[in-house]
């Protein structure tokens, strides 16, 4: 997401609460500039598109939850409505808006203003938990949603009818993103070990399928400096890399967890630079051989 380029976002659940630690790259490795503790698990966060310090977090408990990571309190906001676990959050990247969408196990989204206390808006219509929701990088007030119903979904604010059903996966589809130089495409993960390409104009077929994960894919990002180019983590303690416009897409596998891999994203200002974490508890911050610039 957003936010300055030192900074690294991650959410860490257990024991019944969970933390969010903000992360600094420098010479020395990777330092600790603020923790902020909540009362249930964390299970994603989100960087504001128009304030480097502010950012939200999806709970455990149904809330969202809104930062200061210039102040050492607790949250400037809390807003609960879902009445099940908050699993998803992504901030609009469109700059005219200042848009938030959720996802939970409640099997809804939800649309906020931060300025507003409560939602603006309830996208039902899936029929099970729902995993990820993010926003079209080209396309403003649109927004994808992936579910445990085995369906990619395409919303519209200005309706809270659903755009588009496409019934991706035959298992829980748990990762999507949009492809950042197609505004027709985007990628599903799924429990079925598959990455699945989708161009909204013809959803009959996948425009390609991804195989080489041997456990579920947790979640998948495109890459904002290559338009075919997409990264991938799993269950099966492995990110991979991955170039679908090649005859042999697989470019890397990446191999440095002992657990499950969770989560991962691409830097928008490094070209190239990776982040992930697992259950280990382990962040790593690097540059596979795949996406090295020559010199």
């Amino acid at each position: 997401h957003g936010g300055t380029s030192c900074d690294v976002l991650f959410c860490f659940a257990g024991l019944g609460c969970g933390t969010l630690a903000v992360l600094e790259q420098n010479e020395a490795g990777i330092a600790l500039l603020r923790s902020f503790d909540w009362n249930d698990g964390l299970f994603d966060v989100t960087w504001s598109e128009n304030n480097e310090h502010v950012l939200i977090t999806s709970s455990g408990d149904g809330s969202l939850q809104i930062w200061d990571t210039a102040k050492t309190k607790g949250p400037l906001q809390v807003y609960k409505e879902h009445t099940q676990e908050a699993y998803s959050v992504d901030w609009s990247q469109t700059r005219g808006e200042q848009l938030v969408v959720s996802g939970s196990w409640d099997q809804t989204a939800k649309l906020w203003d931060p300025a507003v206390g409560k939602s603006l808006c309830t996208f039902k219509g899936h029929e099970g938990v729902i995993y990820s929701t993010i926003w079209s990088p080209h396309i403003p007030g649109c927004f994808a949603s992936a579910s445990g119903d085995q369906t990619l979904r395409i919303w519209d604010v200005k309706a809270p009818a659903v755009k588009l059903v496409i019934p991706a996966h035959q298992a829980e589809i748990l990762s999507c993103d949009w492809c950042k130089y197609d505004q027709n495409l985007l990628v599903t993960g799924a429990v079925d070990c598959s990455l699945k390409g989708w161009d909204l104009r013809n959803i009959r077929q996948p425009v390609f399928i991804l195989l080489g994960h041997t456990y579920a894919i947790r979640r998948v990002k495109f890459s904002p400096f290559h338009a075919t180019l997409l990264a991938s983590c799993s269950y099966d303690f492995t990110v991979r890399f991955w170039d679908f416009s090649k005859p042999n897409p697989l470019l890397e596998t990446v191999e440095h967890h002992t657990e499950f891999t969770c989560g991962l994203d691409l830097s928008l200002h490094n070209c190239g630079q990776v982040v992930d974490c697992a259950w280990d508890e382990l962040v790593k911050i690097y540059t596979p051989s795949c996406l090295a610039v020559p010199v």
